[in-house]
């Protein structure tokens, strides 16, 4: 029996992709990279102003709690404002803040610093929260007595002059969003009673009543 010798086949150095071949690839990556871009921005985007809205509505949870406790003073009492929406937005092109979560001295006193940074509250800083607050009390000044609280959460480079002044409901920073965000936007707005132990049922009745001309037939104030 006559056996053949196979023939070794000799590899070429010069085998593999040619130039062409390799240039059609990068551009292919090129094109599929320049497609998915937008989306990956727009998804770290949102994620950051996700986390934004997170830390924002946290700080609200923590005044509010702060100040229904009495570790944190409430803010100044205002006259006949009882609708948040109707409450002026703080004025820009300055803050003072230089105590950390703390009450600011200006623009106005009634505004929070919650310090992301350990540096205070500064209008350059991308990671403070600037709570504004008013609380209402139709029959009474006191605070013992109760009254409507009401907060708006900003972000503390919002208080810069550029783009124009700060924004109240019904603007809000989205979640989804794309790039930086509205700065000017408020974060959270949002109102809560508040009362404590010498709280009485009159105190709840002055303030909460309706006026005489609607008086309710059931009440018992």
């Amino acid at each position: 029996m006559i056996h053949q010798k196979q023939q070794q086949v000799c590899l070429s150095s010069q085998s593999g992709f040619t130039i062409i071949e390799s240039l059609v690839a990068v551009i292919v990556v090129g094109i599929l990279l320049a497609a998915i871009a937008p989306v990956i921005v727009l998804s770290v985007a949102t994620r950051v102003q996700a986390r934004r809205v997170e830390l924002a509505t946290d700080a609200a949870k923590i005044y509010i709690n702060g100040v229904r406790s009495g570790q944190i003073l409430p803010p100044p009492i205002v006259g006949t404002i009882d609708n948040l929406g109707t409450y002026a937005a703080p004025t820009v092109g300055s803050l003072s803040c230089n105590t950390a979560n703390d009450y600011c001295s200006v623009p106005a006193t009634n505004l929070y610093c919650v310090d992301g940074d350990g540096s205070g509250c500064t209008i350059s800083s991308t990671r403070d929260f600037v709570i504004q607050a008013f609380r209402y009390n139709k029959s009474s000044t006191n605070a013992q007595d109760g009254y409507q609280l009401g907060i708006r959460v900003y972000r503390a480079d919002g208080f810069t002059n550029d783009g124009g002044n700060l924004k109240t409901a019904p603007s809000k920073q989205p979640t989804f969003t794309r790039g930086a965000g509205d700065r000017k936007a408020p974060l959270l707005e949002t109102t809560t009673e508040i009362s404590n132990r010498v709280t009485t049922f009159g105190d709840f009745c002055d303030r909460l009543k309706p006026p005489s001309g609607n008086s309710n037939s059931q009440s018992q104030c």
